[in-house]
Order: structure tokens, then C-alpha cells, then sequence
């Protein structure tokens, strides 16, 4: 698949022949490939890589494969989880995920209070 956008993308620079000889494939498949119209399985995950993206965008990055299945699901777009992760995957995306809140500090401690000698008076 790369071979042949390379060698479409660089055509007018260099012999279509030369670059199908360096990549060890034939000519008529260089041909074949561009007038061949992609399959329905590959329609169906471009389509759904356009709306899983949609989706993402939407929710800033938190949703993660399991929340994007279910929002397609509910839109009537069959789908499984395992399929949004692996196209999510392919197409580096990846959900925030957010930490809990953790408290550092203990203010109930039994430690001995230092007095404040300044008391806020910064001026001299």
C-alpha cells in the first residue's frame, strides 16, 4: 500500500518502471492498484474512523474505546469495542485519564507548632 503511494506521489519526478524495480513489484500491480476501488470493509472503517474521531474530539480525548462503542451503538453504527480500540490505536488516539485527588498534607499531626515570630510584618 505505501509502495504505491510512493510511487504515485513521485511519478512526475521519477520513472514509474525504475520505482516499481527498486520496490520489487510489477508494473501491472502499480496499475491495478489505481484503478481498483476499495472494498466495503474499508469503507466501513473509514467511515467509522471519521465519526470515532468526531466523537473523540467531542469529549476532548477522556472518552476511551469502550465509551466511543457505546456512543455509536446508541447512533445506530454497529461496531465492537475491540474494533474502536484497534482503530483508535492505529490512529494515536489515546484517553485522558484524570487521577483521583490525593491529600498531601495532614493537618490533624501531634508535632509541636513553631511560633510565628515575623507575624506578616514584612516592612522594616
Amino acid at each position: 500500500m505505501l509502495k504505491y503511494q510512493f510511487i504515485q506521489q513521485y511519478k512526475n519526478e521519477f520513472p514509474v518502471e525504475k520505482m516499481c524495480k527498486v520496490f520489487q513489484i510489477s508494473k501491472s500491480s502499480y496499475y491495478h492498484w489505481l484503478i481498483k476501488k476499495p472494498c466495503e470493509r474499508e469503507l466501513y472503517r473509514q467511515e467509522a474512523i471519521k465519526k470515532i474521531k468526531n466523537i473523540y474530539t467531542i469529549s476532548k480525548g477522556r472518552y476511551g474505546s469502550p465509551r466511543i462503542a457505546k456512543e455509536l451503538q446508541m447512533s445506530g453504527f454497529k461496531i465492537s469495542r475491540k474494533l474502536v480500540a484497534k482503530l483508535m490505536r492505529k490512529e494515536n488516539m489515546q484517553s485522558i485519564i484524570k487521577r483521583k485527588f490525593k491529600s498531601t498534607t495532614d493537618s490533624s499531626h501531634h508535632y509541636p507548632v513553631v511560633e510565628n515570630v515575623l507575624r506578616q510584618e514584612f516592612t522594616v
